[in-house]
């Protein structure tokens, strides 16, 4: 009998030492998508950075899981994003749950940018006009490139210039 208990009390142990001793998966190293488009023009306006729009179908689209895997969750897009926009997901997912609210804002602003098809990245620029109304200026618009990180990057940064 006790050794049926220290069974389950060894496996517990080892699985809790395991989580302390993986690396918080949240480090610098990792970018931050928000989701929630308030917060992003805060953010936008506070470090003078234009927003990049994720439109994705994150669960379902090729074409998008090919963009993540070969140029987002990328080194060089990592540190290229850092310093020079903040980035936006606007997911349209199949499977995955996603709160009300957010479904409202990305269909809201599906129909504003006119996407049509998935993966679609937006550039834009955020300025107030009212208290909390803001007006979205596009910079201009990509999809997946072929050729990875640095080819796709080539094509963004003469769109944020123009910030």
């Amino acid at each position: 009998m006790k050794l049926l208990l220290a069974i389950p009390l060894l496996f517990l142990t080892i699985s809790c030492g395991a989580q302390k001793e993986s690396p918080n998966k949240n480090s610098n190293d990792e970018l931050v998508w928000h989701t929630d488009m308030n917060k992003a023009i805060a953010i936008s306006q506070k470090e003078n950075k234009p927003m990049m729009l994720f439109f994705t179908g994150s669960d379902w689209c090729g074409w998008c899981i090919r963009l993540q895997k070969e140029v987002f969750l990328t080194e060089t897009f990592t540190k290229w994003a850092k310093e020079n926009v903040v980035l936006v997901e606007l997911d349209f997912p199949r499977s995955k749950p996603q709160p009300e609210t957010i479904k409202q804002q990305n269909n809201q602003l599906q129909q504003t940018f006119a996407v049509q098809g998935y993966p679609t990245v937006f550039f834009v620029n955020a300025k107030k006009t009212e208290k909390d109304k803001y007006d979205l200026t596009s910079l201009g618009k990509t999809g997946y490139v072929a050729g990875g990180p640095d080819k796709w990057i080539e094509g963004a940064n003469p769109m944020i210039q123009q910030k």
